[in-house]
């Protein structure tokens, strides 16, 4: 019974954890800040546009973003799936634009106490 216990807590959690991670991120989005969402990015992050998608390092993905939010005002940001495996997490939804809806896959790893996007990418 113990056992139990204390993989139903794990798992409850793991799962907080999850939804703790990407609530701030999606927020974010949802606001269409570029520089809320690059306070997230790791040194360097892989970044897809359409168009564009290469590594970048976080000032010049944050500038990249913020031209993208201002040809694609943001409406908001649903989420569609997400979860974490191996102190890795990724969520996948849709950003919703005056252009649009953006298929939008954020990939967060661990680094020292924070989690930080590695990937980020937007498809039409």
């Amino acid at each position: 019974m113990k056992k139990y216990l204390f993989f139903l807590s794990a798992a409850i959690l793991a799962s907080s954890f999850v939804a703790l991670s990407f609530t701030d991120v999606v927020s974010a989005l949802k606001t269409g800040n570029a520089k809320e969402v690059a306070q997230y990015f790791d040194s360097t992050i892989e970044i897809t546009l359409p168009g564009k998608s290469d590594s970048y390092r976080k000032s010049k993905a944050e500038e990249m973003l913020r031209d993208f939010f201002t040809n694609n005002p943001v409406k908001g940001f649903e989420v569609i799936h997400k979860s974490e495996n191996a102190g890795s997490q990724y969520c996948i939804g849709n950003l919703i634009t005056s252009n649009g809806k953006y298929r939008t896959t954020i990939y967060m790893k661990q680094k020292g106490k924070k989690q930080l996007i590695q990937e980020l990418r937007f498809e039409k």
